[in-house]
């Protein structure tokens, strides 16, 4: 599984490099989550749906047996940046820019 994230990650930096060969920025949100596309609207055990891809053509997956959890599995609240978590959640949400928190 590492092997394979090393060439996404390769893979991903190759094609920014070249011009007009960038991913989508759904695509590339879920590559950063370490997730992976696929075609079908629902995720393969073990994983889970974590948004789109391809322009929204796809799904985005996320491993649920990696240390990328979403922030509703660890039991939190994905919250914009603004508001203030009284106590943050390790998780991963939709935006990147949202925080996990557990008691806002």
């Amino acid at each position: 599984m590492k092997l394979f994230s090393y060439l996404m990650a390769l893979l991903l930096f190759l094609l920014q490099a070249v011009p007009g060969l960038s991913l989508p920025k759904d695509t590339l949100r879920c590559i950063g989550y370490h997730g992976f596309c696929f075609h079908s609207k629902s995720c393969p055990e073990p994983f889970a749906a974590f948004g789109t891809c391809s322009r929204r053509q796809k799904t985005c997956c996320i491993d649920t047996t990696s240390n990328f959890h979403t922030c509703q599995d660890e039991g939190g609240h994905c919250v914009p940046p603004e508001i203030k978590c009284l106590q943050e959640q390790v998780g991963l949400c939709p935006h990147r820019e949202w925080k996990c928190c557990t008691e806002v």
